[in-house]
Parts: structure tokens; sequence; C-alpha cells
């Protein structure tokens, strides 16, 4: 069963997987990604994916920066799923943040798939848009 709030916290990260709706979930991720919580993260939300197709919003305006290899395991696992998906939202607070959820979305060629966000009001419309 899928529990509506499961937080995975590391030394430098930390990964909240937040269930809106059984289609809705919201992937909140604080600090620097090193990789240091491992494949914890794709494991939970691959029980999303049994559900349906799913709307992901990714809520990064507090990460520091993700590690190549990192952003490289979420790019394959996106990719890899990528039909099951909706669509991805992904709200970034920096440019370098920004530019890596760039480079996620060319590689795991999910095009317009993937909607990146710099502003937190339009993030969180659409995220209500969703729910509704």
């Amino acid at each position: 069963m899928r529990r509506p709030v499961v937080r995975f916290e590391g030394v430098h990260c930390a990964i909240e997987i937040r269930r809106l709706t059984d289609r809705v979930t919201v992937l909140v991720i604080s600090g620097r990604d090193a990789g240091e919580l491992g494949d914890a993260p794709f494991r939970e939300l691959a029980h999303d994916l049994e559900v349906g197709e799913l709307e992901l919003f990714v809520d990064a305006r507090d990460t520091i920066g993700v590690h190549l290899d990192v952003s490289g395991q979420w790019a394959a696992w996106l990719q890899k799923h990528q039909l099951r998906f909706r669509r991805i939202h992904m709200l970034t607070g920096s440019r370098f943040v920004q530019l890596t959820a760039e480079f996620v979305r060319r590689f795991a060629e999910l095009g317009d798939r993937m909607l990146i966000y710099t502003e937190p009001t339009a993030f969180e419309t659409a995220r209500s848009l969703a729910c509704a």
C-alpha cells in the first residue's frame, strides 16, 4: 500500500514524496543530491506508476545541486518510464538546477512531456489544476 507521504533523508539532501491524489505526486528535493539515497526514491515512485498515468511535480526550489551521475540516473529512470507519465513538472530555484533539468529533459527525450518552471506561482497553479 502506498503511504501518502514518504521521506528519505541523507547527510546532504532530503527527498519527500507526497501523494496528493492517485494520479498526482509531488517530489520535493532539498539540499545537494549526491546519490546517497540510492535507488530508494525510484523504488518508491514505482508504486505510483502502477496505478496508471501519473502527473509528477518535482519541487526543486530548495535544491542546491545534483551530481552529474545522479542527474543521469534520474534521466535514465524517467526515460524508461516516460510513457507512464502524463506530464512531469519541475520547479527550479537556481539557474544551475534549471540547466540540470533541461539536460534531464533532453537526455530522457521527454520533449513537451516535461515542463520546467522558474516561477513558483505557475508551478503551484499547474499542481492545483492537476488535482482538480
